[in-house]
């Protein structure tokens, strides 16, 4: 039986832990979005700040994946089902890429442009809302990409800990040395993050054209 024909008679099952895998990649990336980015705009408010929470974030990104999930297997509520366990690791890990291009990109605003602001009467949420982070959002944009590609790929592993998605292909493969079956996992996420990678990068870059007519 060829690649081809595998994923025919399997088709069902192929779409549905695609379904899964892109549940708990687009969740991760939610979570690590409603913590990362402002995390991000707090360290540009607390310079002070920067070094512990990017040093934390950093951390985190060195630590291997097994040896999260395993770390956080005994976490209460959190360990006792899987993909809860597979979704806060996910969103750890995506943390640094938020948290560095939210700092990044409002740093790199025009400071010429948050003074015009100032002089204009702007309270600095104002500054924030209605000029640093529309200016930002490109490179923000660029941080949910990574985060989110990241995601994807990191995904496969959560299978190991029963939180299903195509990582429940790539082990059953590993299991059987069947190529046929590695591979019904790893294209579909490879296929899968390129997609995201595409759609994410062409906001990024429209939101860049944006910020450069402004």
């Amino acid at each position: 039986m060829n690649f081809l024909q595998f994923m025919m008679m399997n088709r069902q099952q192929v779409l549905d832990l695609t379904l899964e895998h892109i549940t708990l990649a687009g969740v991760a990336t939610l979570l690590a979005a409603l913590v990362g980015i402002p995390l991000g705009i707090l360290i540009t408010r607390v310079p002070q700040l920067s070094k512990p929470v990017l040093g934390g974030a950093n951390i985190i990104q060195t630590i291997p994946s097994l040896a999260l999930f395993g770390f956080l297997l005994p976490a209460p509520w959190i360990g006792a089902r899987g993909g809860r366990l597979a979704i806060l690791a996910l969103a750890l890990y995506g943390l640094l890429p938020l948290i560095r291009n939210t700092y990044a990109g409002i740093q790199g605003v025009d400071p010429a442009i948050v003074e015009a602001g100032r002089a204009m009467g702007l309270t600095d949420r104002q500054l924030l809302l209605q000029v640093e982070l529309p200016l930002a959002s490109g490179v923000i944009v660029a941080g949910v990409r990574i985060a989110a590609v990241l995601s994807i790929g990191l995904a496969t592993i959560a299978a190991a800990i029963g939180a299903g998605g195509l990582g429940e292909f790539i082990f059953r493969g590993l299991a059987m040395v069947n190529n046929q079956v590695i591979l019904a996992g790893a294209i579909p996420a490879a296929l899968l993050a390129l997609l995201v990678d595409f759609l994410l990068g062409r906001l990024e870059r429209r939101l860049g054209t944006l910020r450069l007519k402004t």
